[in-house]
C-alpha cells in the first residue's frame, strides 16, 4: 500500500495541473470503490474549483470552492493519470476528471482498495482524520512529542509506529528503514524508547521520509507517479525486502535479518540495532 512518501509525490503531481482549475465535468464509471461513492459524486463536483491539494497521512484532500473536501485513499493499486488533453479511458479508470482547460484527470484502481469521499468542515470532521497522529514531517513532530506518545506503551516500537495515533502516514517500508538508522531494535518495547532515543528515531523518520519523497517514492508493487514515471527509493532501501544480504552500515559481518511482527514482515540488522 503506498505510504506517505508516495501519496506526497503524488500531491505534488496533480497540484500543478489542478490547483486553481474549474471540474468541468467530473464523471463515475461506477457506483463504488472500496466504499459507495457517495450520492450525486459526479454532480456535487462538476463545477467546483480545486483551491488546493493537501495530504494528511495517506489521504490526499482537495480543498473545493464550495466549501466540501474531496478526499481520495489510493489503496492498494490506485494511481491518478493526466494528460492535457482528453484520453481513452482504461477498464480500472474509475473516476474521470475534466478540467476547464480540457486537461483530464483519470482515477486508476484495478483492486478498487482505495476510496473518496466528500465532507464539509475542517479535517477533524470526517472520521479517519480526526484521530491522526502528528504529520511526521510538520513542526509539531519531533523526540519529546514522540517521547510522550510512547510513554507507557509495552507494544514493539514497530507496531507503535504503524499506529496512525501515534505518528500519521507510516508504513511497514518506512518504519523499518527508520529504526535502522536510528539503530534501534524493532523488537524494543515502545515505552523504552525516550530522551536520546526519541530524538534520534524521530529524525531517522523525518530524513527517510524527505529521502524517498527526493526520489518520488517506492515503486513497489503498483504505485506509479501521475505523470506515469516510477518512484526509484526501493534502490536505496538499507534493510527492507535485503533478507539475507549484508548490512551496508556495519562491520558485524552479519545479514539482514526478517521476522514477522503483527501478520508483517519486518527487516533489520540484529547487530547495529538494538
Amino acid at each position: 500500500m503506498p505510504e506517505l512518501p508516495e501519496v506526497e509525490t503524488v500531491r505534488r503531481g496533480l497540484l500543478p495541473k489542478m490547483q486553481g482549475r474549474r471540474l468541468a465535468r467530473v464523471v463515475a464509471r461506477r457506483p463504488d470503490l472500496r466504499f459507495p461513492l457517495p450520492y450525486d459524486f459526479g454532480q456535487r463536483l462538476t463545477g467546483a474549483s480545486v483551491k488546493d491539494i493537501r495530504r494528511r497521512a495517506k489521504y490526499l484532500l482537495f480543498d473545493l470552492d464550495t466549501g466540501e473536501t474531496l478526499m481520495a485513499h489510493l489503496g492498494m493499486s490506485g494511481s491518478f493519470r493526466m494528460a492535457d488533453a482528453p484520453f481513452p479511458p482504461e477498464k480500472h479508470d474509475h473516476v474521470i476528471f475534466t478540467l476547464d482547460d480540457g486537461a483530464e484527470v483519470h482515477f486508476n484502481d484495478p483492486r478498487r482498495f482505495g476510496f473518496m469521499d466528500l465532507f464539509s468542515g475542517d479535517d477533524g470532521a470526517h472520521a479517519v482524520l480526526k484521530d491522526l497522529g502528528p504529520e511526521p514531517l510538520g513542526g509539531d513532530f519531533d523526540g519529546p512529542t514522540l517521547a510522550m506518545a510512547l510513554k507507557g506503551r509495552k507494544t514493539p516500537i514497530k507496531a507503535a509506529l504503524l499506529d496512525q495515533r501515534v505518528v500519521a502516514g507510516l508504513g511497514n517500508i518506512y518504519v523499518s528503514e527508520s529504526l535502522f538508522r536510528a539503530g534501534i531494535s524493532p523488537r524494543r518495547g515502545a515505552h523504552t524508547v525516550q530522551g536520546g532515543r526519541a530524538e534520534k528515531l524521530a529524525a531517522a523518520v523525518k530524513d527517510v521520509l524527505r529521502a524517498a519523497i527526493k526520489s518520488g517514492g517506492s515503486s513497489l508493487r503498483d504505485h506509479i507517479r501521475p505523470d506515469g514515471e516510477l518512484g526509484y527509493f526501493q534502490h536505496s532501501f538499507d534493510v527492507y525486502g535485503r533478507a539475507g544480504e549484508k548490512c551496508r552500515d556495519c562491520d558485524c559481518g552479519g545479514a539482514i535479518q526478517q521476522i514477522v511482527q503483527a501478520g508483517r514482515s519486518t527487516f533489520f540488522c540484529p547487530h547495529r540495532q538494538r
